[in-house]
């Protein structure tokens, strides 16, 4: 459970998020397109794909196969995760067995054909680690009754039910592959169907804070864990969507902190416990320049995510990925991004070579 604190301030969040977006719906997608490559980047590499970002980019938007050598498979997964994503995107849909099982489909299709679209049956057990799926016989029957729990269950806040639904969907390992990267899937449908923005699991932190908040649940029934986390991941989107719509420049986390005369490990703590405005771009830290921090709120010991001894994620696991500071965010490309949007707002198409040339 989120403690009280931590709910306001969310909500109020949201509150400022839907008045923009209001306004501003077609530049909301822009930005959410924007970053479909890095969501399909590292919800693949949480399954242990070695694919980068910039050859994840270059299958989904150019159709541009790595020319080193490598698994085909890696192709597939990152090429039909960006169809589904896509598609959630552009089709927004009630969350439904049918739905399910239809990403499910183009999620494994040329990969697992005969199991693609449909759920384990017969001797088709699964095992994750110690973890061991629901009897195939039941899964049809259980996974009806979650999604029925989970659209009926007035009482709970959204992120619990969300939370609840993704651990369910985990333990309960549904499909004899593709379980994680639908689960996530399933988790943006949900904010989204609440007109909220897609979150970004991140995969150079999964040992510290996703896999253990999994196996919680699974020993434990208890998603409050998973609950802080999506917390901390939806605060993180909405200020990146606030920021790149009111700020006026975008820059590196060590730079404002540097301007602010604050330690950077101080504002890389704040910044993953959300208590400052700040959200990852290409796993790096970005804040708006002119954000001032003032007195950052109290936090509880629940309300700070991962619970560790003074350690940021970021002490705790390397980042596997060698990736450095998306260029689209410096001075010259945020007018353009601006102007993007605006021409996007009056329903024109040009494009980013357009924008810069004239």
């Amino acid at each position: 459970m989120l403690t009280a604190d931590r709910r306001q301030r969310l909500d109020a969040m949201i509150e400022q998020y839907r008045s923009l977006a209001s306004h501003h719906g077609n530049a909301l997608r822009e930005i959410t397109m924007a970053e479909l490559p890095e969501s399909v980047h590292q919800s693949n590499a949480i399954e242990n794909s070695t694919l980068t970002l910039e050859e994840t980019e270059g299958i989904i938007e150019d159709g541009i196969t790595p020319s080193r050598s490598l698994d085909l498979r890696e192709v597939y997964e990152a090429k039909n995760l960006g169809l589904v994503t896509a598609d959630l995107i552009d089709h927004p849909r009630p969350l439904s067995i049918d739905l399910i099982l239809h990403w499910h489909g183009l999620l494994l299709q040329g990969i697992r054909d005969d199991a693609a679209g449909r759920f384990r049956r017969g001797n088709e057990w699964v095992r994750v680690g110690g973890h061991i799926g629901a009897n195939p016989a039941m899964v049809h029957e259980l996974m009806t009754e979650t999604l029925s729990r989970y659209l009926t269950d007035d009482d709970r806040y959204f992120l619990e039910k969300i939370a609840w639904f993704h651990c369910e969907f985990e333990v309960i390992h549904p499909f004899v592959d593709g379980n994680g990267r639908i689960g996530r899937i399933l988790i943006n449908q949900q904010l989204q169907a609440r007109g909220l923005p897609p979150v970004i699991i991140r995969a150079d932190t999964r040992r510290q804070d996703y896999y253990p908040l999994l196996v919680e649940y699974a020993r434990s029934n208890d998603e409050s864990g998973m609950t802080r986390l999506l917390s901390l991941l939806l605060s993180e989107a909405l200020n990146k969507r606030i920021a790149i719509l009111e700020g006026r420049r975008i820059v590196p986390l060590d730079i404002w902190a540097k301007s602010m005369s604050i330690p950077t490990s101080d504002a890389l703590r704040e910044a993953e416990n959300q208590t400052i405005p700040a959200f990852r771009v290409r796993l790096e830290w970005m804040i708006d320049e002119h954000h001032h921090p003032g007195t950052p709120p109290e936090l509880s010991n629940q309300d700070t995510y991962p619970p560790s001894a003074g350690e940021s994620t970021s002490e705790l696991a390397p980042h596997p990925f060698d990736v450095s500071v998306d260029p689209f965010y410096d001075d010259v490309n945020m007018t353009v991004i601006r102007r993007r949007i605006a021409d996007a707002e009056a329903g024109r198409n040009m494009t980013e070579h357009e924008l810069i040339d004239d």
